[in-house]
């Protein structure tokens, strides 16, 4: 059981990520015309519920969606599913930085916590790994606040996020590029938790054919941007066409979600 300072720790870690903390301004979405102004003014309850764009907080998903990874993880580890922890596109790495900082807190040595993204931002070249099938629903050529969240997040900058909450050490490891060339080879043998936050058709497709064969029966999936992105919600089930399992999919305010039956 989790005990009262452990809880602390998470929740603070999750108020830190977010930015709660000094209440950063957020970026303005590319679609919002209502003012030529780069930034808006921090709301919390857009902060909580991943309706802003932050400019200096480490990850955009809010903290209702850090909730759903706090209790999956949890779960996870009291049923004794083996396997790591990975997020497939990281932008500033504060969601992967709160899954070893539940590992910490939950003392537990025997998992890795993978982050994997160009660190480049988006594909866009199908060299890059897209093809017709990306951006179907996203610009490929964003406004100027667009690409200031699209244009990605140094290997570098993620590394040095890490060391700022002392959470940089052997139980982290990076896989930096894109998701075509890195995930099929990726030294990975088991999955408790496959979390994808790839936005397009190809990342969420690449992703899941190298990856969900190895989830563990009873790991979870999460689908950041089901319900953001056409073109993912169509990897997903594109993806699940070709297997013989029939999972019961759930959507939520945080992102949709399963779990692996076997």
């Amino acid at each position: 059981m989790t005990d009262r300072v452990a809880l602390r720790y998470i929740d603070l870690l999750k108020r830190c990520v977010t930015n709660l903390i000094y209440e950063d301004p957020g970026i303005r979405y590319p679609w919002d015309h209502s003012s030529t102004q780069m930034y808006v003014p921090f709301e919390r309850q857009r902060r909580v519920e991943a309706r802003d764009w932050p400019s200096q907080a480490h990850t955009m998903i809010g903290v209702r969606r850090l909730d759903q990874v706090e209790r999956f993880v949890t779960e996870l580890v009291a049923d004794g599913v083996p396997g790591d922890l990975i997020e497939t596109g990281v932008w500033r790495g504060g969601s992967v930085i709160f899954m070893r900082g539940l590992l910490e807190a939950l003392q537990v040595r025997d998992r890795v916590v993978w982050a994997a993204d160009s660190f480049q931002g988006f594909p866009t070249t199908p060299e890059q790994g897209v093809t017709e099938r990306s951006w179907t629903s996203m610009s490929a050529e964003p406004e100027p606040q667009g690409e200031a969240v699209m244009t990605g997040i140094s290997l570098d900058d993620v590394r040095g996020n890490f060391e700022r909450y002392g959470l940089l050490d052997e139980q982290v490891r990076f896989l930096p590029g894109w998701f075509h060339h890195t995930l099929p080879g990726a030294p990975i043998e088991r999955l408790a938790l496959l979390r994808l936050d790839g936005d397009l058709y190809d990342s969420t497709r690449d992703a899941l054919e190298a990856l969900y064969p190895k989830v563990s029966p009873g790991g979870y999936v999460i689908v950041d941007d089901y319900d953001f992105t056409e073109e993912c919600r169509a990897a997903v089930h594109d993806y699940l066409a070709t297997t013989d399992e029939a999972v019961t999919l759930v959507t939520d305010a945080e992102a949709a979600y399963w779990r692996k039956e076997r």
